[in-house]
Parts: structure tokens; C-alpha cells; sequence
């Protein structure tokens, strides 16, 4: 991954929500919510931050050989951040502690890519607040632009308790719900040709 820039006019979608809009039916992206880590003339990256998957933290450390302490979160689900090098682990969590890797995305929420927090979070000394998801989300330079364009997507800002706090469950409809849209009016109205 390229170096993450921070929020100015040539990344203008940079730490915002990507919201899919009801119509959107890319398996990948239909009913997500992703975090854009970085959005530029080459095109824009983000992680996906409501597809739950099957796997947990324990079985992530396990595969990494890591040592896991009781304490450790291993039950914690890990998610599916997007279709791309979905063998790839990346680690939101709040701005402030560095690990090897750790990029500020915003003045709340950073992106560690380096084994180093998953193996402080195997020993129960990572971040308190964070998610870990394998794989991320990439769009060619114009790709997300002209999906805007179609109406495909809402973007809106980035709410750090959507990301920490809320049921996964919930974080579509919740991101929608900062912008004012009630995302279930949209589906019932969206009809089939």
C-alpha cells in the first residue's frame, strides 16, 4: 500500500464513509460500509467495516504462530475489508499508538498493516478499541469518481464509534442514519425493472 495521505483537496474522499447504496448488487459491496483510507489521482483504497467472516483473532494468531495470552480478545471476529489480497491483514484502531506500520488516516482512527499489533493484541497489549480485517477495497484512478456518478454510493464522515462500537450489524444503516438517510426507506423504494 502506498503512503496514506491525509485529508486535503487532492483526496477529497480520504477518511470518509463510502456508504453502498441499496441498488448496488456487487457481492463484494452490496449493504457495506468502507473506510477510505486513501483517495487520489491513482485511485483509492479502503477497508470494508461491516462483513463479519467465520474466522476469529485466535484463529488468525494461531496461523501467524503468535503466543496468545488468556487475556488476549482471540474470540473477537475478523472481517472481510475487501476483494483484494484478502491474505493481507490491516488493523483499524485510534490514532496515537505506532506500530511499524501505522498510518494516521484522521485526528480518531489510524490503519496498522505490520505484524507487530497483531502480536501485542495476541499477548492482550494492543489497542482496547480496534478491528482487524483481511483484504481491502481498490479502485482504479476514476473508478470510485464515476461510481459516485451513478449513484452507487453515498459517502459521508467518518463517525469512530460506527467503526469500535457499533453491532456490525447496525453500522450500514448507522453511517447512512450521520447523513440523515434512512437506508430501509431507500431499499423498499428501489423497485425491479
Amino acid at each position: 500500500m502506498s503512503e496514506i495521505a491525509t485529508q486535503g483537496s487532492g483526496d477529497r474522499l480520504t477518511n470518509q464513509f463510502l456508504i453502498a447504496m441499496p441498488t448496488l448488487d456487487d457481492p463484494n459491496f452490496a449493504q457495506t460500509v468502507t473506510l477510505i483510507c486513501e483517495h487520489s489521482e491513482e485511485g483509492a483504497m479502503g477497508v470494508v467495516i461491516n462483513r463479519s467472516t467465520e474466522v476469529t483473532l485466535g484463529d488468525l494468531f494461531q496461523h501467524l504462530e503468535l503466543e496468545i495470552a488468556d487475556h488476549s480478545p482471540q474470540d473477537r471476529i475478523v472481517f472481510a475489508g475487501g476483494p483484494i489480497q484478502r491474505e493481507r491483514g490491516f488493523v483499524l484502531h485510534p490514532a496515537g499508538p505506532q506500530w511499524e506500520a501505522t498510518t494516521q488516516i484522521s485526528e480518531a482512527v489510524a490503519l496498522t498493516t505490520s505484524r507487530d499489533i497483531l502480536a501485542d493484541l495476541a499477548r492482550g497489549e494492543g489497542p482496547e478499541r480496534f478491528m482487524v480485517a483481511l483484504g481491502y477495497a481498490g479502485w482504479d484512478a476514476g473508478q470510485l469518481e464515476e461510481e459516485l456518478a451513478q449513484n452507487a454510493w453515498l459517502s459521508g464522515p467518518v463517525d469512530a464509534s460506527i467503526i469500535f462500537e457499533a453491532d456490525p450489524e447496525q453500522r450500514w444503516r448507522a453511517a447512512a442514519a450521520q447523513l440523515g438517510v434512512d437506508i430501509s426507506l431507500l431499499s423498499s423504494e428501489s423497485g425491479r425493472a
